[in-house]
């Protein structure tokens, strides 16, 4: 078996292909009147889209030929992007994916709308995936739920291909070079040495300056000559990521706050003043992109958004009314060593439907002295996989100790964890709820196929990064399989097979009929789940349009990642291998799973056979065989079929349980007796 599938492997190895980019015909098809497609560019595949007086208007261009990213599934992932001369999205389709939550979970839908909200966005702009509080922001995008992965993995092919053309199309328009502060610069200051220094920058706005914003207009106040000079904002404006900054502003609890929450892709600007003026008005939500605040550097918008820090500045430092600590993402715009500019904005005539609201903007140009930036030495900025692993770190963290628990309990107090039934049912508990429907860890065969081909098509393995949760599972799983196989995964960590194992546990406690198969029909009913893995990889070979329709078997998806919000089928399909469970012991994971069949198969390499045995097992005793709901312990030689088990250490509990082992109630009698007996002896 175990060879068959070698050879289905190097088969779908030497099949699989990529398509080749798209004909001038084919993009034309994608470009409306009165614009038509002009030529291709010698060099780059990159097209010019003119307009009606033959005029470059945009280019346009398959994301995979200047990103080729493998989608979440493993396989290709190309999408058509046209830009305008000015960086600005016009339009991002779908021209080919396979992800199996837009497939057939969510449908395609989901994915052309949130390629939609690009249009209009500008590539000077550091667009993020994920809801801001903020409704007005404009450089953030909704993702799509339970898709998570998969859209980040779109929003980082989408930049990284336009990034590319703008380097060489759009002189001005891509992310420039970017220098971080100098970490191991520190200069003690005073407050006053501070603003001397020009590390902290102190604006004055008088009442008047700000009237000026509204001259000519119905909003404008009537001020006399003495409130014309009254100063309506103190303002202050400082870089706490450089160090001779922040040790000298705030207190140590700020900074590790702001050391502990703050990516290195992002730059905290502190802003704080005085004065009857507000900057933040009543309708700012914290930890949103502050509709009064902006910042451009080369006269673009940069992503900025609160940071919500408990700001305590030192005890020689003059208090302050108003404070807020920017987040300033420096991943593909800002250069905190270059000029920047603080716009902020007051508005009028917000207070009535009746009034026709008008803004004003209050700008300042910012000059950062350039000694406490690192210019010279440069510096990559963190990618956008790595930036998922520091947004998920607690939820990391927490896996990899449950992980790191479980190992060591299943290969050194395996006793221990038979003891109390419910330590079992705790961390199933655990499995199912933060593993699954939390962390969504629901290992899947779409994640094994989705590998191969991006090996077989020379594709980067870097999609697995995208969800680094499920990542760290497959790495504990392979390792547990080259230990002691299967079992596992299959037994411990699988938040389905969870669900199944907890309906045979309601079936008991409603006194259903137990199903159990005999001994011959059970082997021969094992062989299934090996056919549908066949199955699998045949139909990606020969049929991969019908592949992320026939990997639908699993009812992973349905159950676990959408957590049965999809159409009535698939819904039903999921709970009928759950009310089959309340009768047949994990029917599903047993017979019918593909990835079952794929971690046996693995398994089979195995090192230890590390469940204990006797060679009295099986004959006479046989207590094991009966109590396994797995049916993988032999009737006549109690040995262990380890590409069954699922190591629920039944088995472990009844060989070391005096009660339950009838080879240690023999021992036990046999024992007694010989000290009756020399009772007897030695008292006549």
């Amino acid at each position: 078996m175990f060879r068959l599938f070698l050879i289905i492997f190097i088969l779908f190895m030497s099949l699989t292909n990529i398509n080749a980019s798209m004909s001038k015909e084919q993009i034309s098809n994608y470009i409306k009147n009165p614009m038509h497609l002009g030529k291709k560019d010698d060099k780059l595949p990159v097209w010019e889209v003119l307009d009606e007086n033959n005029e470059l208007h945009s280019y346009i261009f398959e994301s995979f030929d200047y990103a080729p990213i493998a989608g979440f599934s493993g396989g290709k992932m190309n999408l058509l992007i046209r830009i305008d001369l000015e960086g600005n999205f016009l339009d991002v389709e779908v021209l080919d994916q396979d992800e199996p939550v837009f497939v057939s979970g969510l449908g395609i839908e989901p994915f052309i709308k949130f390629l939609k909200q690009y249009k209009g966005k500008s590539l000077k702009n550091s667009i993020k995936v994920g809801t801001s509080k903020d409704q007005t922001s404009s450089v953030h995008i909704d993702g799509v739920t339970k898709a998570t992965a998969s859209v980040k993995i779109a929003n980082d092919i989408i930049l990284g291909s336009a990034v590319q053309v703008a380097k060489t199309k759009l002189m001005g328009i891509a992310p420039k070079e970017i220098h971080h502060p100098k970490e191991d610069l520190f200069e003690k200051y005073t407050w006053n040495e501070l603003l001397e220094n020009k590390l902290i920058t102190h604006i004055k706005v008088t009442k008047e300056q700000i009237e000026n914003l509204f001259k000519g207009s119905d909003y404008i106040l009537d001020l006399t000559d003495k409130e014309k000079n009254e100063i309506a904002l103190d303002l202050y404006i400082a870089d706490l990521s450089i160090p001779s900054v922040a040790k000298n502003l705030i207190k140590t609890s700020t900074q590790n706050e702001i050391s502990d929450e703050l990516r290195k892709t992002d730059e905290a600007i502190l802003i704080f003043a005085n004065g009857e003026f507000k900057f933040l008005t009543e309708k700012f939500i914290p930890r949103s992109s502050p509709d009064e605040l902006g910042i451009l550097q080369d006269g673009f918008n940069l992503n900025i958004r609160d940071g919500d820090y408990i700001i305590e500045f030192l005890d020689n430092i003059p208090k302050f009314e108003q404070s807020i600590i920017l987040e300033v993402d420096k991943r593909y715009d800002f250069d905190p060593s270059s000029l920047w500019t603080l716009n902020i904005k007051t508005a009028r005539g917000t207070d009535s439907i009746f009034l026709t609201p008008l803004a004003g903007y209050l700008s300042f140009d910012i000059e950062p002295i350039k000694k406490y930036f690192n210019i010279i030495k440069k510096e990559k900025e963190t990618p956008l996989w790595l930036t998922s692993i520091y947004e998920q770190k607690v939820k990391l963290i927490t896996l990899t100790l449950f992980l790191s628990f479980l190992f060591i309990m299943l290969y050194k107090y395996q006793t221990l964890l038979t003891k109390l039934r419910y330590k079992r049912t705790i961390l199933l508990t655990f499995t199912l709820f933060f593993i699954g429907w939390y962390g969504q860890g629901q290992l899947s065969m779409v994640t094994v196929l989705g590998v191969v081909k991006a090996i077989v098509n020379s594709q980067s393995l870097m999609f697995l990064l995208y969800d680094p949760f499920s990542l760290i599972i497959w790495f504990f799983v392979f390792v547990s399989l080259a230990i002691w196989g299967r079992g596992t995964f299959c037994g411990w960590l699988c938040p389905y097979g969870t669900l199944q194992e907890f309906s045979h546990y309601l079936g008991r406690l409603l006194k259903l009929p137990r199903i159990r198969v005999s001994e011959s029909l059970n082997n021969k009913l094992v062989y299934i789940k090996y056919v549908v893995l066949a199955a699998l990889i045949l139909s990606v070979i020969f049929a991969p349009n019908i592949s992320e329709y026939l990997i639908e078997i699993e009812p992973f998806k349905t159950s676990i990642t959408l957590i049965f919000d999809r159409e009535i089928p698939y819904v039903l399909y999921a709970l009928f291998w759950l009310f089959l469970g309340m009768f047949l012991f994990k029917g599903f994971c047993r017979y019918f799973c593909p990835l079952g069949a794929f971690l046996s198969l693995m398994g089979r390499l195995k090192i230890l056979d590390w469940l204990p045995r006797r060679a009295e097992c099986g004959n006479p005793c046989n207590n094991c065989h009966k109590s396994c709901n797995y049916q993988a312990i032999d009737k006549k030689s109690g040995a262990i079929k380890y590409a069954d088990c699922f190591q629920c250490l039944d088995c472990v509990q009844i060989y070391s349980d005096a009660n339950l082992c009838k080879i240690l109630k023999k021992d036990a009698k046999k024992e007694k007796d010989m000290l009756i007996k020399e009772w007897r002896k030695t008292n006549g």
